[in-house]
């Protein structure tokens, strides 16, 4: 008896893994918005997220890349301007807000949304005669 209820409370205790978001929800979670990343305590990133699945990138240094992404195999692949082949991630919905796990090296990097990173996206343009 005292084992099943020591089972049924580590069961209730342990904290549900989130799924991976389908591109619907997505979509619906990021359209519009601007969302900043960051990784191992760090500032990462920024990305802005347009209608029709437009996307504009920036390492917050002031250059940015227009992209766009689609849903393929249970990942976000996004392909931008400057690379053509697909950049693959998963994302889980947290409480913290999302949680991206890169998927062509699996293991190799995870994101996690930043609500203020004190840094701004700033799109400076191309540089010219570099």
């Amino acid at each position: 008896m005292m084992t099943r209820i020591f089972l049924l409370a580590t069961l209730f205790a342990a904290p549900l893994a989130a799924e991976p978001m389908d591109g619907a929800a997505f979509d619906a979670y990021t359209k519009g918005k601007t969302l900043y990343f960051g990784s191992g305590g760090a500032p990462y990133g920024a990305e802005v997220y347009l209608e029709d699945r437009r996307v504009r990138w920036s390492f917050l240094d002031g250059e940015c890349k227009d992209g766009y992404w689609y849903e393929e195999a249970g990942n976000i692949c996004f392909v931008y301007e400057d690379r053509p082949e697909p950049q693959c991630w998963t994302f889980e919905q947290r409480s913290g807000g999302l949680l991206a796990q890169f998927q062509n090296e699996p293991g190799a990097l995870s994101l996690y949304e930043a609500q203020d990173l004190g840094e701004e996206m700033l799109c400076l343009g191309p540089k010219i005669g570099v």
